[in-house]
């Protein structure tokens, strides 16, 4: 498992996720997580539309207890 940076300027209003930190094996993997959860139909309020409007960073390798999914996400609560 990697750590990647997933980030989104597409949604950047209050209420929205900015980015996050996850675990995931690959980089299609780490552009599909959605950092508040629910599906790509639900998340446009507070995050990306689509995941090719996600960007995402290789940050390196996990340590091998970390779960995959989020890790640390940064929300700006409005």
């Amino acid at each position: 498992m990697n750590l990647y940076l997933i980030s989104q300027t597409e949604n950047n209003h209050y209420d929205t996720y900015g980015s996050a930190v996850v675990c995931a094996p690959d980089v299609e993997a780490a552009r599909n997580i959605i950092p508040g959860g629910g599906g790509w139909s639900d998340t446009w309020s507070d995050w990306a539309s689509c995941p090719e409007n996600v960007n995402v960073k290789y940050l390196g390798e996990a340590h091998h207890e970390i779960e995959p999914g989020v890790v640390l996400a940064s929300y700006n609560a409005g």
